[in-house]
């Protein structure tokens, strides 16, 4: 417990400069994208962000990621448009609920452990198409603009990129919004700012239960609504966690997420936002600006809320080409430039899936739609693989009347008729061992496969032997072949 502590301490307060710069950087970056969130939901700005403020400052303390940025987001945003339109708002803020609800039972669990079968493929696949989405998300502030915009883009590139070589006390991100917004003010350059965005809060939220009837067919309204969006909030959670992880070079509590994003969504509900999760963009400014800790989290939801109550007047003439320079920066930097290298080094198989998953995802414009297929495929291609590892041999006895098939590899669903198709069911003999001790049956279509290869063989009159079964192996024998209920006399000796 007191190492817990410790740890939970040092998480917060082991990098408060770095973390409480980063903050800043993050803060101002979540301004764009939570606007442009909210209207894709079809709500007011604020609702997206306070959604920002409620859930970055609550998964800070619950989460199990530290440095990681959760927010409203595009992936959650899009499935709200339709409840929104149909139902209105406050039905809205109920699913909200029920999906951080849900997040929460998802993390009691541990569904946070399924990670572990998302491959690399998968994985760089998802950062792919992520930084190609935050990309294309910046082009509509590229389109019809003045061209001073373009100069000032280039200038805050250049300070992102070389500010680093002076010095890395403050981060280059935040040098670079402050000098494009001096600029724009000193000379008086006419660009889209961030007033230009939407309407800004003026107040703090109130807390408040969603005005909704609590009834069966209120459940039944927002329940497909609300596992949706748990499902699509929980994934590029996990799977942001799990970069950020990889970038820190640290590891994180995956079921502590869980219940971290479902409190997250929970708290921004009852202050009047929208659900969101894990943001890889806002993660990776932060962790590149310095932040490591929880802190950085927390701070950066507390310097929204201010910026938005407090210091207005300075955040709405802030130019949003610099806000866009930080984020072309930050998919630049979210790209896997070595993947495309690694096209002609890898398996075909492993790049078709880095490739099914970017194009699925561009496609529908939906990361977890592209995961899900990358992950299938994984799935697929590894069962194809495994099932080539099956090897049958067979030494025949001096007498000409017995037969020994040796059974090596793993036998299950995919290669259960390369079993059987390993046996020569025609040759005359008196009897046949199948030894299986460098076997391993995993399932019901493997202990099928073995019924075959027997009942086959005994309708030839051939006696048949299975010897050499592993305990596991044995007891899926035992429980569900029928070809040792139907005769007696066969015997299953098990491995030693």
């Amino acid at each position: 417990m007191t190492q817990s502590i410790s740890a939970y301490r040092r998480e917060w307060f082991s990098n408060i400069r770095g973390d409480l710069l980063a903050g800043i950087v993050v803060a101002l970056a979540l301004i764009p994208e939570a606007v442009g969130f909210s209207i894709i939901a079809g709500v007011d700005p604020k609702v997206g962000l306070f959604a920002s403020v409620a859930i970055a400052c609550t998964t800070a303390i619950t989460g199990g990621r530290p440095a990681m940025i959760s927010a409203a987001t595009a992936a959650t945003a899009v499935l709200m448009g339709p409840l929104v339109r149909d139902h209105g708002i406050q039905y809205l803020f109920a699913a909200t609920i029920l999906m951080g609800i849900l997040q929460i039972f998802a993390g009691m669990l541990k569904l946070g452990r399924l990670m572990r079968f998302v491959s690399k493929s998968v994985m760089t696949g998802f950062v792919n198409s992520l930084a190609i989405l935050i990309f294309l998300a910046q082009l509509p502030q590229l389109i019809n603009v003045p061209e001073v915009t373009y100069l000032l883009i280039a200038l805050a590139l250049g300070i992102i990129y070389l500010f680093p070589y002076v010095t890395k006390t403050i981060p280059s991100p935040l040098v670079a919004i402050a000098a494009d917004t001096i600029l724009a003010l000193s000379f008086g350059i006419e660009v889209p700012t961030v007033a230009d965005l939407g309407a800004m809060p003026t107040a703090l939220p109130d807390f408040l239960l969603p005005d909704v009837p609590l009834t069966l067919e209120t459940l039944r309204i927002i329940f497909p609504y609300s596992l949706a969006l748990a499902a699509v909030g929980l994934l590029e959670s996990l799977l942001t966690a799990q970069i950020v992880d990889e970038m820190t070079d640290t590891t994180s509590s995956k079921t502590q997420e869980c219940f971290g994003q479902g409190s997250g969504n929970i708290v921004a509900a009852l202050f009047g936002g929208m659900g969101g999760c894990a943001m890889i963009g806002q993660s990776v400014i932060n962790v590149t600006s310095g932040g490591r800790g929880r802190l950085s989290t927390f701070a950066s939801g507390i310097y929204l809320l201010i910026l938005l109550l407090v210091l207005d007047d300075i955040l709405r003439i802030v130019p949003v080409a610099a806000l866009v320079a930080v984020m072309i920066m930050v998919a630049i930097g979210t790209f896997s430039w070595k993947s495309v290298i690694d096209l002609k080094r890898h398996p075909g198989t492993s790049s078709i899936v880095m490739l099914s998953t970017v194009a699925v995802v561009l496609a529908t414009h939906d990361l977890s739609k592209g995961v899900i297929v990358g992950v299938l495929l994984s799935g697929v291609f590894f069962a194809g693989k495994v099932a080539r590892m099956v090897r049958v041999s067979s030494s025949l006895s001096e007498d000409g009347k017995a037969r020994t098939y040796a059974v090596e590899g793993q036998v299950f669903f995919a290669s259960a008729d390369a079993l059987v198709d390993a046996f020569d069911f025609a040759e005359s003999l008196e009897r046949v061992t199948i030894d299986v001790r460098r076997a391993h049956l995993w399932d019901i279509s493997a202990v099928g496969a073995l019924d075959r290869a027997v009942m086959k063989f005994r309708s030839r009159g051939i006696a048949v032997e299975v010897i050499g079964a592993n305990e596991a192996s044995a007891s899926m024998i035992d429980r569900f072949a029928l070809h040792d209920k139907e005769h007696a006399a066969l015997s299953v000796t098990p491995g030693h």
